[in-house]
């Protein structure tokens, strides 16, 4: 009897501390996606192209979009990898 009590809690505290965790990395994701930094992602031949032209505002504007088309696989990829977590923890726990 007393052994079922002591796996119970155990079990408790671990779901506890696993929860904090999620907590914990929940924070260091918003905080990674408020506070970046800038980062210039064209490739050279783009960036020659766009010296050339002597407009400053449409290059800006190509390294904005070349960031914005490399972030979505990347969200991609955690969201699957999320939805893959919750039923593997689904799973484990029934």
């Amino acid at each position: 009897m007393q052994i079922k009590e002591n796996r119970a809690k155990k079990i408790e505290n671990r779901q506890e501390k696993r929860q904090i965790s999620v907590w914990k990395g929940f924070v260091i994701l918003l905080i990674s996606t408020f506070c970046s930094f800038s980062s210039y992602a064209q490739c050279a031949m783009c960036r020659a192209s766009l010296e050339s032209e002597g407009n400053t505002m449409k290059a800006e504007a190509v390294n904005d979009g070349i960031v914005y088309l490399m972030v979505i696989p990347y969200v991609l990829v955690g969201i699957v990898g999320l939805v893959v977590y919750r039923m593997y923890t689904k799973k484990k726990t029934q």
